[in-house]
């Protein structure tokens, strides 16, 4: 009996153990069924939240609203939404919206809703906002987002505003050496009509407006009858320089006409200096694409050429913002971010404007380029390109017939000579001779057996000849050759030299290699292929024919070795208080040699029968060198064109030195033309401010 008990007790307990094991097995089951899915069921809400931020990210608009649940859609129409968000998205320039979710729970009041907790950061006007929100879901067969204003901002009710305030940076002037203005930011006369005061004879004086400002009648009535337009409203034409009194004062007698004034970036020097500041406009699309991580807009200004170009990252200033909430009334709520304006740097250069002023006149009726540099320092004084254009046309808005002069124009005033490289002709004759005395195949006191006026090596040049103007008799020695600018002498000595000897010695003058300046500048060569490729190109490149080309600028830099010891100076473009000089090339040539050729250069000048002796100045101790370039297809040409050169520096007190080239002088006197040009700069700046 004993037994049996104890075999029921433990039948019973085995029993309850059973039980007890398969309750907890059902009880673990049903717990990881609830796990699963309150996770499945969390994992489609976030989901369809993902969905939702997916399309804000696109500018999806419909589909977000397609998102919402039936509740928030009887408070606010499809198109008043989308609207909303386009507002927002374009008031405050946002580029991105990046969310992260942060936790899912169940709503405390209601167990149909999932509260979700997310991050959002903006991409905006004022930079990166991060701020952390709160959003709803509801189930109705699928997930619901449960909508206001909120979802956008926590702070944002349903009729408050999201503004944002600009404050407008400054752009950074460009001042020259003595802080004279080339760039700034002024203002502009705005020519506009107001549509109701125009009076009875209404298209006559549209007739007037569009022949004073160059805009066709039909641009002028585009403008005029735009939907918004109403009578009262001031319609802007166009924008003009306030200089043009006489233009703005008749254009005032118009009925209808008025002006106000525009904010807008003026170049004082206009035309003197367009080549080399360059000019401002407004950004387009693609501009703005490339730039993306720079923060440009539309309606943004941009350099567009010259310095304002390459200095765009200094002198352009950033804009401060403040993007904040207004409520119906306008009234602040809140501040969501806000940048503080930061204006551009100023741009002071080692231009004189006086200078620059003076070359140009002196240039203004020819195609033509000019360089003034302090050849100790490496100052570039003046960049002048003839003919130009105004830069503030271009700023203001040019008139198609202005454009198409411009570009029909024979002169081509758009096109800049001071950057290009063009040949040279016997301005590279002291090249030569510096190589030649370097080399030993010169000897300044030997006289070469040169006379007439053509000469060839041999019968293997068949008809070619090269040529000089004047038989000036014995001795046909280096400074003689230099003072009558004797071809002949110095295709003799190219030949001398050898031609890889030659080529050797240009590429330490820095031939065929980028010219080191803030300023982009054509490079300079001894040939196209970079090899010379007979004797005939070897002998022409002796006196700066052949394949030579050369950049204004570079033929300054090397001009500063011959006051400078054989060292060829840097220039530079961008003003430092202490004048600090840097050596591009180092002794290139020895200063014996630099001597000397600075000597002979004196006498080309000084002496009476010298080819630069139009130049001199009593008291004033120049070096000088002229050049007269043939542009010809062949040597029998006779339709070719000619190149005019004359470089010069002051030895006695060597901080000015000017180059000049006029295109087209053929019949006019050669390099003789230019001359005058550039003694005149001397005679006004015998010492280099």
């Amino acid at each position: 009996m004993k037994m049996n008990f104890l075999n029921n007790k433990l039948y019973k307990n085995k029993k309850l153990v059973l039980f007890v094991f398969v309750f907890a097995v059902i009880m673990l089951i049903a717990f990881i069924s609830i796990l699963w899915w309150n996770k499945a069921k969390a994992t489609l809400a976030k989901e369809a939240f993902n969905s939702y931020v997916n399309a804000w990210n696109k500018k999806d608009f419909k589909f977000m609203y397609n998102m919402i649940d039936e509740d928030s859609k009887s408070k606010i129409s499809e198109v008043d939404f989308v609207q909303r968000y386009k507002n927002i998205h374009n008031g405050i320039g946002l580029k991105k919206v990046d969310v992260k979710v942060k936790s899912l729970e169940k709503n405390k009041y209601d167990k149909g809703i999932e509260n979700i907790n997310f991050e959002v950061t903006m991409d905006t006007a004022a930079g990166k906002l991060t701020f952390s929100n709160v959003g709803e879901l509801r189930k109705n067969k699928t997930w619901k987002i449960i909508w206001s204003s909120k979802m956008i901002f926590p702070e944002l009710e349903n009729e408050d505003k999201v503004w944002i305030n600009t404050l407008n940076a400054k752009r950074g002037e460009i001042k020259d050496r003595n802080n004279k203005t080339l760039a700034l930011d002024g203002t502009a006369a705005e020519i506009g009509i107001i549509p109701g005061k125009l009076g009875n004879e209404a298209d006559k004086s549209k007739e007037e407006v569009s022949k004073a400002l160059q805009v066709p009648v039909e641009d002028i009535n585009k403008k005029l009858s735009a939907s918004y337009v109403q009578s009262y409203m001031f319609i802007p034409i166009k924008t003009i320089s306030e200089d043009d009194k006489e233009k703005i004062d008749s254009l005032l007698k118009i009925p209808g006409v008025m002006v106000n004034e525009k904010k807008a970036r003026v170049y004082p020097l206009k035309e003197k200096a367009a080549h080399l500041v360059g000019y401002v406009q407004a950004i387009n699309a693609d501009e703005i694409e490339k730039n993306k991580d720079a923060g440009y807009k539309n309606g943004d200004v941009v350099g567009k050429t010259g310095l304002e170009k390459i200095y765009e990252k200094v002198l352009r200033g950033k804009n401060g913002y403040e993007i904040y909430i207004a409520n119906k009334n306008g009234k602040k709520k809140k501040t969501l971010i806000s940048t503080a304006v930061k204006n551009g740097e100023d741009l002071k250069l080692t231009i004189d404007s006086d200078i620059q002023n003076l070359l140009y006149d002196e240039l203004s009726k020819d195609a033509g380029a000019a360089v003034a540099m302090n050849p100790k320092t490496g100052e570039v004084l003046a960049l002048v390109s003839t003919p130009s254009y105004n830069p503030n046309d271009f700023v203001m808005g040019l008139s198609q017939d202005l454009w198409k002069n411009l570009n029909e124009d024979k002169k081509k005033p758009l096109y800049n000579r001071f950057q290009s490289n063009l040949c040279p002709g016997s301005v590279f004759k002291p090249v030569t001779a510096a190589i030649g005395l370097k080399t030993k195949k010169i000897d300044k006191e030997v006289s070469k057996n040169i006379s007439g006026l053509k000469w060839q090596k041999d019968k293997s040049w068949g008809s070619y000849f090269v040529t000089r103007v004047d038989d000036y008799g014995q001795p046909t020695n280096l400074i003689n050759a230099l003072v009558h600018s004797d071809n002949i002498y110095f295709a003799q000595a190219a030949l001398d030299i050898g031609k890889g000897t030659l080529q050797t010695e240009l590429k330490e003058f820095g031939l065929g290699e980028k010219i080191p300046f803030e300023y982009a500048m054509s490079k300079s060569q001894f040939d196209a292929d970079g090899d010379m490729k007979d004797e005939i190109q070897l002998a022409d490149s002796g006196y700066g024919q052949g394949q030579i080309l050369l950049n204004p600028l570079h033929l300054a830099a090397i001009y500063s070795s011959f006051v400078n010891s054989g060292n060829m100076i840097k220039p530079y473009l961008k003003y430092n208080e202490t004048g600090k000089s840097e050596i591009w090339k180092n002794n290139i040539f020895s200063k014996e040699i630099a001597d000397t050729i600075s000597k002979d250069l004196t006498q080309v000048v000084e002496n009476p029968g010298g080819t630069g002796h139009e130049a001199y100045i009593p008291g004033l101790n120049l070096a000088g060198k002229t050049g007269t370039a043939e542009i010809k297809l062949s040597q029998g040409d006779v339709n070719g064109t000619e190149l005019g050169w004359f470089a010069a520096v002051n030895t006695d007190n060597p901080n000015l030195l000017v180059i000049a080239m006029a295109q087209d002088v053929k019949e006019r006197g050669g390099s003789h033309y230019v001359v005058p040009m550039v003694k005149k700069v001397f005679e006004n700046f015998n010492v280099a401010k």
